[in-house]
């Protein structure tokens, strides 16, 4: 979950190292640093600058240091306190410098071996192993790349590591295995970095490693072999993504940014299928004959995704009959027993690069027959490429931790792959297959016009600052919203809140209600409307503060609610999506007002690509 990035070039590459930490600073922020060879008046020198702090604090440090070849590091602490000392780059030796994102599982033997060796360590980190055993290699390998490729067979877990090495000061070494990376190609220079972000001020022209793959950079080439060691080629793909897309413009933070762009956000995910209807083609050639014959359906994901799995299973279960399992990732590849033979498994994540979801679905295909369907927002990453099928979302760049547009657009990607399910099997009319598309055209104007409503839910948030506790309440698909919008609360304003499906109130939650808990509702005007309205009766009684979010129609509750929020528009079977909308912008304002840092909160990290 940390950032990493790393450059060789004709030009001093500091600028470069601190602008790629800056926009990958959302991996991490604990602590950063930089690593570079320079040249002194007589020969090659390595020079590390670190601080316990953020990238400003580090760009403040190295404002004054040069090199053409560095690499450097933003860090979410897993080993050790977010210390300078922690801070990578790691020193191996004398000779080398190591940054990493992953975990070495099996790092204490190895230190173990190292001290035996009479290697001194001098921080708590896993890295700093590495480092010492590719200095190790060094004094018996032939060359740098012999010495890191040994190196690295003896590692256990999941890492992407770059590396300098003293000795070959126009070189650097990148290699990954379980944690992505890519490499940059610009004009007679050459990057890595752990995301694309880091890269697109400097070039559009990606390679993306494969499982296993290290690369030597110089600038001029890049070599890559494969984890065979055998030299290979990968394809160069040229993004069509603006680097404008991680500036914050006139926004405050990030999250606030991103809020705002849903409605483009949903319209581009939804482009595609609005042009083919429901046609099981959008998930890949063979999606009609893997939807016809499926047997049943497993939903895996983790966090927000796994809020947008529990919505889909309504959805599915409705539109095609077909019973649909929904599991957290960490706890599905640790349970027990085999998969239905024909069984689809949707594997749902932002990023692509989940840790806990990657091992999830590989674990998933040794237990039985299966096929992976991949819903993702980033192109060309592990999930996409290990999965039978895909659909991208087109969120953009999502920069802040919380996820907003990510989550909005897996929901529309997911309603239409129900719909899609329900076109193959034929479980639905004609006259209901089009009934269900009609209402997606609609989307990105109903969700501007709930934005239009933002400063309703800034008095809300005045309000909420002064509680450390609350509820939500959902029913049908907005109970997965009421879960959701808890954890957005939780996450960004630190605010421990809980969400509930509204018929589970009176089973034990009920006993925390009095004047100090607020309890936001999602009212949608339906058949369960009459039930959460006695749910709705129940909190008023016990001197409950409610905070009720509704569709027109849902105004009898009013004489129950502390506050209101009444929907400019009905939202169908596409409330899921219409209700994440004010939750969201409650959360935002909410934290906003307590001053926490919305874009990176504490102990959190955007892609979770450690167990």
């Amino acid at each position: 979950m940390c950032g990493i990035v790393g450059a060789v070039s004709t030009r001093n590459v500091v600028p470069m190292l601190i602008e790629g930490l800056s926009r990958l600073e959302y991996r991490g922020y604990d602590s950063s640093g930089i690593a570079l060879i320079s040249q002194s008046a007589t020969q090659p020198c390595l020079e590390r600058i670190r601080v316990a702090g953020r990238v400003a604090d580090l760009a403040q440090k190295a404002q004054h240091a040069s090199g053409l070849i560095g690499i450097a590091h933003t860090r979410w602490a897993t080993h050790g306190a977010p210390t300078e000392a922690n801070a990578h780059p790691h020193l191996g030796g004398d000779n080398v410098m190591v940054v990493h994102n992953g975990i070495i599982e099996n790092f204490a033997e190895l230190k173990a071996e190292l001290i035996e060796c009479g290697f001194a360590f001098s921080s708590d980190t896993d890295t700093e192993v590495i480092a010492h055993l590719i200095a190790y290699e060094l004094s018996k390998a032939p060359d740098f790349l012999s010495a890191v490729q040994e190196a690295i067979r003896q590692l256990k877990g999941a890492f992407a590591i770059g590396v300098l090495n003293i000795n070959s000061p126009q070189q650097v070494i990148c290699a990954r295995q379980g944690s992505p990376l890519v490499i940059g190609l610009g004009f007679q220079e050459s990057f890595f970095a752990s995301d694309i972000a880091a890269l697109l001020p400097l070039t559009q022209k990606m390679i993306y490693l494969e499982e296993g793959d290290l690369a030597l950079l110089n600038g001029q080439a890049i070599q890559i072999w494969d984890s065979k060691n055998t030299l290979v080629e990968r394809p160069i793909r040229m993004l069509d993504v603006c680097s404008d897309s991680a500036e914050l413009g006139p926004y405050r933070h990030y999250m606030q940014k991103e809020i705002f762009e849903q409605p483009v956000a949903l319209a581009n995910t939804l482009n595609q299928a609005l042009a083919a209807g429901f046609a099981p083609t959008l998930f890949g050639e063979d999606a009609a004959a893997i939807f016809t014959t499926a047997t049943a359906i497993r939903i895996i994901a983790c966090g927000s995704s796994y809020h947008a799995g529990l919505v889909a299973r309504y959805w599915i279960e409705a539109y095609t009959g077909m019973p649909v399992s929904v599991d957290i990732a960490s706890e599905y590849r640790y349970s027990q027993g085999l998969e239905q033979r024909g069984t689809l498994i949707i594997a749902i994540s932002q990023s692509g690069e989940t840790a806990d979801l990657l091992a999830a679905i590989r674990n998933a295909k040794e237990r039985g027959e299966v096929k992976i369907l991949a819903l993702c927002n980033v192109a060309h990453s592990t999930l996409t490429r290990e999965a039978d099928l895909s659909l991208l979302t087109q969120a953009g760049l999502e920069i802040g931790v919380a996820s907003t547009k990510a989550f909005t657009t897996q929901l529309a990607a997911l309603y239409v792959l129900a719909g899609s399910l329900a076109n193959a099997r034929q479980t639905l009319s004609e006259a209901q297959l089009l009934e269900l598309a009609n209402w997606l055209p609609r989307l990105p104007a109903m969700i501007s016009a709930v934005l239009s409503q933002e400063s309703e839910m800034e008095n809300w948030a005045q309000a909420l600052t002064h509680f450390e506790h609350a509820l939500y309440l959902g029913r049908n698909t907005l109970f997965p919203i009421a879960l959701e919008g808890a954890l957005k609360l939780k996450e960004i304003a630190y605010i421990h809140a809980e969400g509930y499906a509204a018929g589970e109130l009176k089973h034990g939650p009920l006993a925390l209600v009095d004047e100090d808990m607020p309890i936001i509702v999602c009212a949608a005007n339906d058949s369960l409307f009459e039930k959460l309205m006695s749910n709705l009766r129940e909190v008023e009684a016990r001197g409950g503060q409610i905070y009720l979010i509704a569709e027109p129609g849902c105004e009898a509750a009013l004489p129950y609610v502390k506050s209101a929020l009444i929907l400019p528009i009905s939202t169908g079977p596409l409330a899921p999506i219409v209700f994440s909308i004010p939750l969201q912008l409650l959360a935002y304002h909410t934290a906003h007002r307590k001053g926490t840092d919305v874009d990176k909160p504490r102990n959190l990290a955007k892609s979770v690509t450690v167990e």
